[in-house]
């Protein structure tokens, strides 16, 4: 499935040509296109997150030779490290382990103390941006498991749309999906996730910014819970990457 001709990027034109092919595509047809479009410079990024999971699944059976990366900040749940041994087992897919320049011990002794606590958004910058923008580097194009229901940035994303933070093109074929979708695929497909979902945590990031939430409330509640923040940077544009997984 390796295309002769891989493109570096495409245009706006050809941007709007696929979202219009695309828009009434399963996640697995876009998966099968961003595929045929790109691959093998094609890439994924996973914080094993339900969606993720739904999207390893799907690879597996399309091309499981896709690179896949986890941002491995240091401060992940061993919940969420165990799931990538599950998912080794599962679909035979090794996901990468990205982490940042300092470990966790030396990142904190240069700031003397825990930059979460002070200053959230430099330190999703420095453990997860800035890793993320080194591990696309010869790459065209990744993937993401964002739905545009979870938050009013990714609500204004496309299936397929230029990334300017990373400057490669992002396919995010889940984007339509809702949160009900994702859970009768695992279910349907016995797909390997998070067992903290089933603890009262919707959405999984790092540790110390990551909460359970309450009955009825927003399934981003938990993450940042008391700060406007509700996104690490990974999915806003870059001059508001203040306020951004």
């Amino acid at each position: 499935m390796e295309p002769a001709n891989i493109p570096t990027h495409l245009s706006a034109e050809q941007i709007a040509q696929a979202n219009q092919d695309l828009s009434q595509a399963t996640p697995q047809e876009i998966l099968t296109w961003g595929v045929q479009k790109f691959f093998p410079k094609l890439m994924m990024a996973t914080a094993f997150g339900a969606e993720g999971c739904c999207i390893l699944h799907m690879l597996a059976e399309i091309e499981p030779r896709v690179r896949v990366i986890n941002l491995d900040t240091g401060y992940q749940f061993v919940q969420t490290l165990e799931l990538r041994e599950r998912i080794l087992q599962r679909y035979g897919i090794a996901v990468e382990m990205i982490q940042p320049e300092l470990t966790v011990e030396e990142y904190e002794k240069k700031h003397g103390g825990p930059l979460y606590v002070l200053q959230p958004d430099q330190c999703c910058r420095d453990r997860k941006i800035i890793p993320l923008k080194k591990a696309v580097v010869g790459y065209h194009a990744w993937i993401s498991g964002i739905r545009g229901d979870q938050t009013d940035e990714r609500k204004g994303a496309s299936i397929v749309q230029w990334d300017p933070k990373f400057q490669v093109v992002k396919i995010n074929p889940l984007l339509k999906w809702t949160k009900k979708e994702v859970w009768a695929f695992i279910l349907k497909h016995n797909v390997p996730y998070n067992p903290l979902h089933d603890q009262g945590y919707p959405s999984i990031g790092c540790w110390p910014c990551t909460t359970a939430v309450g009955e009825g409330e927003d399934e981003r509640a938990g993450r940042w819970a008391g700060q406007k923040k509700k996104e690490c940077g990974l999915h806003v544009h870059e001059q508001e990457s203040g306020s951004g997984i």
